[in-house]
């Protein structure tokens, strides 16, 4: 479990980065920190909002550093393992950003690891109204703002495309038509769940190949092949 505050040299573990390049940012002011007995601390939730808000920036040997297990196993097909066919849909029967979310708690139910669908609607509507999760390139990655280890089972993913994208506030004002909904039961898991899609956006065609997957298990093959050739890629050796 991750603990509330953090020092130095956990928060760059924590990141997956050299100490001094940390350090080198806590200086310039990008990560929020606080002086505590004349050392640098840093809350937790603190430094997750950072992660999120920066996330889609890092460099690609950064995002990878976020996307690796607790544990010394090898690196997995996060997304396939957690995401049900039952818990996919093509097309999302919505048409406004407010229906796309109701849609895609009630996908995320069908994991049968939400206590309280309602519950799950209202953390992810208020995670939109504090900003809009949607991002340039058609996508959008819905989630509650904190890990709900008490309203889950286990963690839940559930992924849809809409045939027309709609307004839903990203900063190219783009119109959006995918849609990845993130649950955690962690804020680490969380945070892998996020680096694995914003590294998965950047190969070639993956938004493409979702644009064409006809059924869930169309959708669900395209995810399981692009994750797998991710995992395969240099980087992961």
């Amino acid at each position: 479990m991750l603990a509330e505050s953090m020092d130095l040299k956990e928060l760059s573990r924590y990141l997956g980065r050299d100490p001094r390049d940390v350090q080198k940012l806590v200086n310039k002011g990008e990560i929020p920190a606080r002086r505590v007995g004349g050392e640098w601390r840093f809350s937790s939730a603190e430094v997750h909002q950072w992660l999120e808000q920066r996330l889609r920036g890092f460099e690609d040997e950064h995002l990878a550093a976020l996307d690796v297990p607790n544990t010394l196993e090898l690196s997995e097909p996060l997304l396939t393992n957690l995401l049900p066919e039952r818990c996919i849909a093509v097309p999302l029967p919505a048409t406004t950003r407010s229906s796309v979310l109701r849609e895609m708690v009630k996908l995320a139910d069908q994991s049968w690891n939400v206590f309280d669908s309602d519950q799950l609607l209202e953390a992810v509507q208020a995670r939109e109204e504090a900003g809009s999760t949607g991002h340039p390139g058609g996508i959008a990655v819905p989630h509650p703002r904190r890990p709900l280890p008490d309203l889950l089972g286990d963690h839940v993913l559930a992924v849809a495309r809409i045939d027309s994208g709609i307004p839903f506030g990203a900063s190219d004002r783009g119109m959006t038509d995918i849609f990845f909904l993130v649950a955690c039961r962690d804020y680490r898991t969380h945070l892998r769940i996020l680096a694995r899609i914003a590294r998965l956006e950047r190969l070639p065609e993956f938004l493409d190949s979702i644009r064409n997957s006809e059924t869930p298990r169309e959708l669900l093959e395209t995810i399981t092949t692009f994750e797998q050739k991710l995992l395969e890629s240099p980087d992961e050796e």
